[in-house]
This record gives structure tokens, C-alpha cells and sequence, in this order.
């Protein structure tokens, strides 16, 4: 079967440690030099531009020139979700349980997945639009329902230029926390951005982390109610 040497290969090039975490590194959504991936990464530069040039030959990454400096991000949210999903498949592989401080708590309740939020907050936000049918399911795709429009245009999104664009505007993401289903594609996107804008919200420097203001938090909740 051709599929196989295909997928071995792939499996190979992500399981790979500074590789793995030059990749989650990227999670986070901001675009790095292969300096800050290599300091990331514990591996020296030479190390880090080999394991980079992998990762873009692969289709992991995408190169961006900005004048002198070279950046890298995420092909795009396919590779997001890949990730995001190996990570649940892992966790759930552990032979004894996790132990996990404040910091992973505050990790599994929001956090940056690529450009749009995961963790509680972001589930419950997917069950809050369903309930309220602004999204429904197609299938198994994730499409815009009867009352989308007006739910997002409430909290200033305007969901026909994001429907017009090459991005899905939505799409079903697996939490590897929570184990559900939260909110990605061009929609899940605006929402953290407007999150971000609106500054109900930040994220910890260094860190996937976001955190909600009190006014933020409520803010958020009250969205799809």
C-alpha cells in the first residue's frame, strides 16, 4: 500500500523530540526565527535549520522572508489539528496519571490552538452555538445554522466576507484536553481575535496560556446565550 512508507515517514519526522518541540512551539501561532525554534528546541543552529528543513520539505511548515530575517509558522490548521490531536492521543496513552500544577490547569482551560482558542472555554463556547443553532453539524462538517448571522453580528462579526474567503469558515477541532470538540477555521479565528482586540483577554508570555479578565470571562460566556 502506498499509504504506508507515506505515513511512517510523517510519524517519523514529527516523533522526533527538537522537531516535536519546535512544532508545538508553533502552536502558539506567532511565526519564529529558526534562532528562537533552536533556543526552543535545546539544539544548536545547524541542528535547528536541518530539523527545519525537514519539517518544511514535509509540508510542516511554511518559510516567510521579512528583509534580513527568515520566519517559520504552521503550513495552516491541518497541521494544527494533526498536532493538537496527537497530543490527546498521547495523554491518553499515559500509564499513570498526570499530575499538573496552576500552570496546566490555566493550559487546559484556554489556550492558543494555531489561531483560534482551545480548552474548556472553547467547548463550551461550540455547545453554547449549537444549542442556540448559530452552528450545526452537516455531517460530520461543521457549518454556519439558521441563526449564525445574527449571533455573531451581536458581538461585531460579520460572517459573509469570512464566508466569501478561501479559509473554511468553520471547522470541528478535537480538544486533547477536554476530548470534545471546539471551534476552528476562519470563524474561531475572529472570535479569539476579538477576544484579543477587546482585551478580554491576553496571553502569557512564552506560554499557549490565555487568560480572561473577570469582565473578559463573562464577556465570552455571554456570547451564543
Amino acid at each position: 500500500m502506498s499509504e504506508g512508507p507515506s505515513f511512517v515517514k510523517l510519524a517519523a519526522l514529527v516523533a522526533e523530540p527538537s522537531r516535536a518541540q519546535m512544532l508545538m512551539v508553533l502552536m502558539g501561532g506567532q511565526a519564529l526565527t529558526a534562532t528562537e525554534l533552536a533556543d526552543a528546541a535545546g539544539v544548536g543552529r545547524a541542528a535547528a535549520s536541518a530539523h527545519l528543513a525537514r519539517l518544511q520539505s514535509a509540508g510542516l511548515l511554511q518559510a516567510l522572508q521579512q528583509g534580513r530575517h527568515r520566519y517559520f509558522r504552521l503550513a495552516g490548521e491541518s497541521v494544527a489539528s494533526m498536532i493538537e490531536q496527537l497530543v490527546g492521543l498521547a495523554a491518553r496513552a499515559e500509564a499513570t496519571p498526570l499530575v499538573t500544577g496552576p500552570r496546566d490547569a490555566a493550559l487546559r482551560q484556554s489556550r492558543m490552538c494555531y489561531d483560534h482558542l482551545a480548552g474548556e472555554r472553547a467547548v463550551a463556547l461550540l455547545d453554547r452555538l449549537l444549542a442556540r443553532r448559530a452552528l450545526r453539524y452537516d455531517g460530520p462538517a461543521l457549518v454556519l445554522g439558521e441563526a449564525g448571522a445574527p449571533v455573531f453580528h451581536a458581538v461585531g462579526i460579520d460572517v459573509a466576507p469570512l464566508s466569501g474567503a478561501r479559509r473554511p469558515l468553520c471547522l470541528s477541532c478535537l480538544d486533547w484536553s477536554v476530548r470534545r470538540e471546539h471551534l476552528a477555521g476562519a470563524l474561531g479565528a475572529a472570535l479569539l481575535h476579538l477576544a484579543f482586540t477587546q482585551r478580554w483577554a491576553r496571553r502569557l508570555e512564552g506560554s499557549r496560556t490565555v487568560v480572561f479578565s473577570a469582565a473578559g470571562d463573562a464577556a465570552w460566556a455571554a456570547i451564543g446565550t
